[in-house]
């Protein structure tokens, strides 16, 4: 069931492995949002080549961020195509100055901010392994390979990729806080953010379809 939604203008933050991806395909599903990822919409530059895609491959190649100016005018671009539709936005803004633009000349309706304890993110993603030619992914006590350590479909081995390993997963949880905390205030102060708490995107799913729901019967 699809429900009937007005220009909504949706943001979500979650650190990484928080279930961002998998509640964000519910509310597209759901709400009929466009879903507007950053980070789908650099890879896409970077894969087809284009001018943006090799500036922002520079960056990324040097271990560097991409600088704001660059992120602000490339979403604000991309924002513009779906204007007269809802939509989520996902990997942006990063920074207090991102965000504080992207009020002034796109400003969200809504914050939905996936509060998951880190010790759940690190116990989820060391759990998970990779089958690196086809890209299937496997989660210990999850979706379990039927040989531990093989993939099901070649029998090749599986992969942890050294950013999965518990302390590379706590430096990057560290880090995203860091950087997150100025925006979550940003929003705070704007009044317009909503923390869903818990520990499985099953758990924190019916807490946003309860409260988008409810905001869409106002409208």
């Amino acid at each position: 069931m699809q429900i009937k939604t007005k220009l909504l203008k949706t943001l979500i933050l979650g650190a990484p492995a928080s279930g961002k991806g998998t509640i964000s395909s519910r509310l597209v599903k759901r709400y009929g949002l466009e879903h507007v990822s950053s980070g789908d919409k650099l890879r896409d530059h970077i894969e087809k080549q284009t001018d943006l895609g090799k500036k922002v491959k520079s960056y990324l190649n040097e271990g560097k961020l991409v600088p704001d100016d660059v992120m602000i005018n490339f979403m604000v671009t991309e924002l513009k195509q779906v204007e007269n539709k809802p939509w989520l936005l996902d990997g942006f803004p990063r920074t207090v100055t991102q965000a504080d633009t992207l009020w002034k000349v796109k400003p969200v309706d809504i914050v939905l901010n996936l509060v998951v304890p880190f010790e759940v993110i690190i116990d989820r993603v060391k759990n998970r392994w990779v089958h690196l030619p086809s890209g299937r992914v496997y989660n210990i006590g999850f979706n379990t390979p039927k040989v531990m350590g093989k993939d099901d479909e070649t029998g090749e081995a599986l992969m942890q990729r050294a950013d999965d390993k518990p302390e590379a997963v706590k430096k990057r949880l560290e880090i995203y806080e860091s950087m997150t905390k100025p925006v979550i205030d940003f929003y705070k102060g704007k009044g317009i953010i909503k923390n869903f708490e818990g520990r499985t995107s099953d758990e924190i799913w019916p807490k946003i379809t309860d409260y988008m729901d409810n905001l869409l019967k106002k409208t």
